[in-house]
């Protein structure tokens, strides 16, 4: 089975220049860093501390922007992921894994670590970017044939 991903560079383009720009905001008003990992983390000890209700503020901004972009437009948002249950969980696990282990996630890497030219965040972008590259190959050409 074939995956079709389709190509979509304005509405790309501007949800990249959207991310940006709530990583410049948050910075510039809160002077944290815009790693999801980092945020989600504060909402639980050992970490949770007098900025929780930021970090509640900036979650519930993911899972509600979705929902406020569907009512707004009329269109469903899709979104599609795996019926496997050990499949998602070992994902997620994995995930997790790595991102303790990389001190951080995509979005503060990729997008805040770089923009702050740390040579950490580039080698860590580097190895989840070549990791993600690897993955998606194998699922479509090895596993799902």
């Amino acid at each position: 089975m074939d995956v079709i991903t389709p190509f979509t560079p304005i509405a790309s383009t501007i949800g990249g220049a959207l991310i940006g720009l709530a990583a410049v905001l948050l910075m510039l008003f809160n002077g944290r860093i815009a790693g999801i990992s980092g945020i989600l983390a504060r909402l639980f000890p050992p970490y949770a501390g007098s900025d929780i209700a930021s970090a509640v503020t900036f979650v519930a901004g993911l899972i509600f922007a979705p929902i406020l972009y569907s009512v707004v437009s009329g269109a469903p948002v899709a979104q599609t992921v795996s019926g496997n249950v050990v499949l998602m969980a070992v994902a997620g696990l994995l995930g997790g894994f790595g991102t303790v282990y990389g001190s951080g996630c995509t979005s503060g890497h990729g997008v805040c670590g770089l923009a702050r030219l740390s040579r950490r965040s580039l080698v860590a972008t580097v190895v989840f970017m070549a990791a993600g590259f690897v993955t998606v190959f194998i699922a479509r050409h090895v596993i799902g044939g």
